[in-house]
């Protein structure tokens, strides 16, 4: 099977300037996605799919192609990662290139390595599902959720209240991280999830949405707990 790696890196980040390129403990955030995918050994290409001339020059420095650069289209804030991802398959079939299954990466995901890139990949190769998905189990059970109307506090759940909150099922999200697609079901199905999933846990410590400073202070805490543990 042909794989592909694709980093989605578009230039206009408007909550952090410059944010796919940011300098996080040491380098810039994109390149943890560029190198784990390299290391991994299980892509026949790994690419960084951007608008931005100075986001692929650095993207070329640590290993990635950049053989095209987006449309205006999937350039805009209203581009989504599907817009994103069918118009690099789109772009690599009329180059004569095709790839049986991809994994399209966040370039802000420090917290991804080569060892969990391989294992999700070939865990989906050996599987019949169609896409695998990292997620992470909500803290606070959903169940427990409360709603302000007319300035009071409601609970959507009341009857979960005296429940115990080892009794209540777990509840998941995307850790907003990667996603390991076959191909030919991204097609059929026009998005990354849905059809068979199949799930990779992580833990609380490996996932940070970043879309503040705030956040990005976070992940840079949350990155050097674990590499002391390792």
């Amino acid at each position: 099977m042909k794989t592909l790696a694709m980093i989605t890196a578009r230039g206009g980040s408007k909550r952090i300037p410059r944010k796919n390129i940011k300098d996080f403990n040491g380098k810039p955030i994109m390149a943890y996605s560029i190198e784990a995918a390299l290391e991994s050994g299980v892509y026949d290409e790994v690419m960084v799919s951007t608008d931005d001339k100075e986001i692929a020059d650095i993207a070329i420095k640590y290993g990635a192609k950049v053989p095209f650069f987006r449309s205006e289209k999937t350039s805009n804030d209203f581009a989504t990662t599907v817009d994103v991802i069918e118009e690099v398959i789109d772009t690599y079939h009329r180059m004569g290139q095709d790839f049986d299954l991809f994994t399209c990466i966040y370039p802000t995901a420090p917290f991804i390595t080569a060892q969990r890139l391989k294992a999700a990949v070939e865990e989906l190769k050996a599987s019949d599902a169609d896409c695998l998905i990292p997620v992470v189990r909500f803290s606070y059970p959903p169940q427990r959720a409360m709603e302000i109307r007319d300035g009071k506090l409601v609970f959507r759940q009341p009857e979960n209240l005296s429940k115990r909150s080892q009794d209540l099922e777990p509840h998941f999200h995307d850790a907003g991280q990667f996603y390991v697609v076959r191909t030919e079901s991204f097609k059929k199905n026009h998005g990354i999830m849905v059809g068979d999933i199949l799930p990779l846990e992580l833990s609380e410590l490996e996932v940070q949405d970043i879309d503040n400073e705030v956040d990005w202070k976070l992940a840079e805490l949350k990155y050097n707990l674990l590499r002391e543990e390792n």
